[in-house]
């Protein structure tokens, strides 16, 4: 049985740049490269983020910031960077190779990203939600392992009688890694359980113990202690669409990647 299942994704702005059109509009520097130089790059395992860094950069000066938090932004940039003395400034664009506009740049990109994501995704983000919520609820299960049927019926029934205590029990015969914390998994999201597991949980109550049953080669014994499902709100609401942008950003890389000639 598997233990965990992880899936995670993102996307960005229609009215900066729409995903039809961009591809051809959106290739700057490296379209300049020469075919030799972009084949190195994408041997070297870099070009594709060396894409996603161009389309990155060009989002974000294509979104400019108002003049007063731009200037926080490159104060805030520069002490952190330990750039506040001429002589590190100085430095610090000589040996990365960056004008005065470029470190501005760099300051401002971050939260102009996420001004353009709160701006042009936000609307489909309760939609998303309701796709992922499976994967935001949480749950917290006592779990024990085994690949012989009948001790699992055995040790159930101890457990329903009271005879000892689940945690226990895990700690000595359950043959998976729950055994390292006494039978206790979580919280993690609902979905990372096996999807049979899974489908158990969402129709338990917390407090039930389950009868054994079989997911491919073992027994299981569970019982729910708690599940939090996801609300949405505001920290959801961004998250979801961080998501949708970097699903857009994605299909932009490939998009631009396709159309260089290596």
């Amino acid at each position: 049985m598997a233990d965990q299942v992880t899936d995670r994704q993102q996307p960005i702005p229609q009215h900066a740049i729409e995903p039809a059109e961009s591809a051809d509009a959106g290739l700057h520097a490296l379209d300049q490269f020469p075919s030799p130089a972009l084949r190195h790059l994408a041997r070297l395992g870099v070009l594709r983020n060396a894409m996603r860094e161009q389309i990155l950069t060009d989002l974000a000066a294509s979104n400019p910031l108002p003049e007063e938090l731009s200037d926080q932004l490159l104060a805030r940039f520069e002490q952190e960077a330990g750039l506040d003395e001429p002589n590190r400034r100085e430095a610090f664009l000589s040996q990365n190779m960056l004008s005065e506009g470029d470190l501005r740049g760099r300051a401002e990109r971050g939260p102009s990203i996420q001004q353009l994501i709160q701006r042009d995704f936000t609307a489909k983000a309760e939609a998303r939600f309701l796709q992922r919520k499976d994967h935001l609820d949480r749950v917290v299960y006592s779990l024990l392992r085994l690949q012989d049927r009948d001790l699992a019926r055995e040790l159930h029934l101890q457990v329903t009688e009271g005879e000892i205590d689940f945690a226990q029990l895990a700690e000595q015969y359950s043959d998976g890694p729950e055994k390292q914390t006494r039978g206790i998994v979580g919280p993690v999201p609902l979905a990372q359980a096996h999807p049979q597991l899974a489908l158990q949980l969402r129709r338990s109550r917390p407090g039930e113990l389950l009868e054994p049953f079989a997911i491919e080669n073992w027994w299981l014994i569970v019982r729910l202690e708690s599940i939090s499902e996801a609300s949405f709100n505001d920290a959801i609401a961004l998250q979801m669409a961080t998501e949708l942008f970097e699903s857009w950003l994605a299909e932009e890389v490939n998009a631009r990647l396709n159309l260089l000639h290596l």
